[in-house]
Protein backbone atom coordinates (compact mmCIF):
# COMPACT_ATOMS: atom_id res chain seq x y z
CA UNK A 1 0.00 0.00 0.00
CA UNK A 2 1.44 3.07 -0.72
CA UNK A 3 1.19 6.14 0.41
CA UNK A 4 -0.41 9.49 -1.35
CA UNK A 5 1.77 12.99 -1.67
CA UNK A 6 1.35 15.26 0.49
CA UNK A 7 -1.71 17.44 0.44
CA UNK A 8 -3.55 14.87 -1.16
CA UNK A 9 -4.97 12.83 1.49
CA UNK A 10 -8.58 12.43 1.95
CA UNK A 11 -10.50 15.88 3.04
CA UNK A 12 -7.71 18.07 2.10
CA UNK A 13 -8.62 20.44 -0.19
CA UNK A 14 -5.90 22.43 -1.61
CA UNK A 15 -5.83 25.40 -3.49
CA UNK A 16 -5.06 24.46 -7.22
CA UNK A 17 -4.83 28.46 -8.84
CA UNK A 18 -0.97 29.08 -9.45
CA UNK A 19 0.45 32.14 -7.51
CA UNK A 20 -0.49 34.31 -10.22
CA UNK A 21 -3.76 33.33 -10.45
CA UNK A 22 -4.48 34.01 -6.86
CA UNK A 23 -2.54 37.66 -6.98
CA UNK A 24 -4.48 38.96 -10.15
CA UNK A 25 -7.95 38.39 -7.97
CA UNK A 26 -8.82 42.06 -7.30
CA UNK A 27 -9.13 43.30 -3.81
CA UNK A 28 -12.36 44.22 -1.76
CA UNK A 29 -12.22 47.35 -0.26
CA UNK A 30 -13.92 48.25 3.67
CA UNK A 31 -16.99 49.56 1.85
CA UNK A 32 -17.32 46.57 -0.63
CA UNK A 33 -17.03 44.17 2.65
CA UNK A 34 -19.42 46.49 5.16
CA UNK A 35 -22.11 46.36 1.72
CA UNK A 36 -21.68 42.68 1.32
CA UNK A 37 -21.91 42.27 5.03
CA UNK A 38 -24.99 44.51 5.49
CA UNK A 39 -26.12 42.34 2.46
CA UNK A 40 -26.17 39.48 4.05
CA UNK A 41 -27.70 40.36 7.44
CA UNK A 42 -30.64 41.50 5.62
CA UNK A 43 -31.15 37.79 4.78
CA UNK A 44 -31.13 36.44 8.05
CA UNK A 45 -34.28 35.07 9.39
CA UNK A 46 -34.46 36.28 13.32
CA UNK A 47 -37.15 34.11 15.46
CA UNK A 48 -40.33 35.25 16.83
CA UNK A 49 -41.01 35.90 20.07
CA UNK A 50 -42.23 32.60 20.81
CA UNK A 51 -39.30 30.89 19.37
CA UNK A 52 -37.07 32.56 21.82
CA UNK A 53 -38.98 31.88 24.44
CA UNK A 54 -38.97 28.25 23.80
CA UNK A 55 -35.28 28.13 22.77
CA UNK A 56 -34.72 29.52 26.08
CA UNK A 57 -36.13 27.43 28.66
CA UNK A 58 -34.88 24.27 26.45
CA UNK A 59 -31.48 25.66 27.17
CA UNK A 60 -32.31 26.44 30.26
CA UNK A 61 -33.67 22.51 31.27
CA UNK A 62 -30.50 21.38 29.41
CA UNK A 63 -28.36 23.15 31.36
CA UNK A 64 -29.76 22.51 34.87
CA UNK A 65 -29.89 18.82 33.86
CA UNK A 66 -26.63 19.04 33.28
CA UNK A 67 -25.25 20.94 36.53
CA UNK A 68 -27.42 18.27 38.29
CA UNK A 69 -25.65 15.55 36.80
CA UNK A 70 -21.94 16.92 37.37
CA UNK A 71 -22.91 17.26 40.93
CA UNK A 72 -24.06 14.18 41.39
CA UNK A 73 -20.90 13.06 39.97
CA UNK A 74 -18.59 15.30 41.86
CA UNK A 75 -20.64 14.22 45.55
CA UNK A 76 -20.09 10.56 44.50
CA UNK A 77 -16.26 10.65 43.75
CA UNK A 78 -15.90 12.92 46.68
CA UNK A 79 -17.58 10.15 48.89
CA UNK A 80 -15.87 7.66 47.22
CA UNK A 81 -12.33 9.39 47.71
CA UNK A 82 -13.29 9.93 51.21
CA UNK A 83 -14.01 6.01 52.00
CA UNK A 84 -10.69 5.04 50.03
CA UNK A 85 -8.33 7.33 52.08
CA UNK A 86 -9.97 8.21 55.11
Amino acid sequence: MTRPPAGEEAGVVSDTRTPDARAEEPRTTPATFLRQVVAELRKVVYPTQAQLVTYFIVVMVFVVVVMTLVALLDLGFGRAAFAIFA
